[in-house]
């Protein structure tokens, strides 16, 4: 790890931050800092099973493609607000690992002293903010644009995107997905909307958006469900359908 990203978050080893309480007595707490849940050192890596919710068929089918995937962080670097960042470098391979890994692309991310942002295809989110305590909120999309995702779904989830109101929701000692046990994880739900999902009345519109993360201590994010999609009942048209995408990963190995 290098020395800037250590003094920078030894300082943030316990910090105490005073509230006041109707009474006007002070009320304190101690907040976890963010380099605990977001490992920051060249060659970390870890290892997610990824399972792909697609549409296909203009729409009528509904398919999960599975793979897995792995994020290693590569080097600390600036970006172009002249801040530190770190690297990270994404590879894709077959879901059962046989296959050799393929390069996908990278991602940034930015540790700063109340938060870590991250910033992927040129979108930027406040992923951690400080203090990390149950029922804290904060704004997570305040940078992205207006409707981020409207040159490539024809759907209307992302019109309310920046306001999104991102909460640290259960704090658990252990969390188990799919065989798999995290401990020390904090979750994170960013949005959590839906309107005739399942799809009961074939002939209303629906909706779904659901978007949710858990980090757990000492090694990062080891969970993210990831869905936005809608469904269209065309009534005027041959069919019906269903627009978006969803992604589910979970972590599989790290080191």
């Amino acid at each position: 790890m290098r020395l800037t990203y250590t003094l920078r978050n030894s300082l943030l080893v316990v910090i105490t931050l005073t509230l006041f309480s109707c009474s006007g007595k002070k009320e304190e707490f101690v907040t976890e800092p963010l380099s605990d849940f977001m490992v920051l050192q060249p060659g970390k890596y870890i290892t997610y099973r990824l399972d792909s919710l697609v549409f296909t068929n203009f729409g009528k089918n509904t398919e999960i493609h599975r793979y897995q995937m792995k994020h290693e962080i590569d080097a600390e670097l600036v970006d172009n607000l002249g801040r530190p960042s770190w690297r990270v470098y994404t590879y894709l391979r077959d879901s059962a690992g046989t296959e050799l890994w393929t390069p996908m692309g990278s991602y940034f991310i930015t540790p700063l002293a109340q938060r870590i942002e991250v910033t992927d295809d040129n979108l930027r989110v406040i992923k951690l903010q400080l203090p990390i305590h149950e029922g804290f909120q904060w704004n997570g999309n305040t940078y992205l644009p207006d409707q981020p995702y409207a040159e490539a779904y024809d759907f209307g989830n992302d019109n309310d995107m920046k306001t999104w109101n991102f909460t640290y929701d259960a704090f658990e000692p252990v969390s188990t997905y799919q065989g798999h046990n995290y401990t020390d994880v904090r979750t994170i739900i960013q949005q959590d909307d839906s309107f005739n999902v399942p799809v009961v009345d074939v002939s209303a519109y629906g909706y779904k958006t659901l978007a949710m993360e858990k980090y757990a201590k000492n090694i990062g994010m080891v969970y993210r469900k990831y869905e936005m999609w809608e469904y269209q009942p065309n009534i005027s048209g041959a069919n019906p359908y269903n627009t978006g995408f969803g992604v589910t990963l979970w972590m599989i190995d790290h080191n």
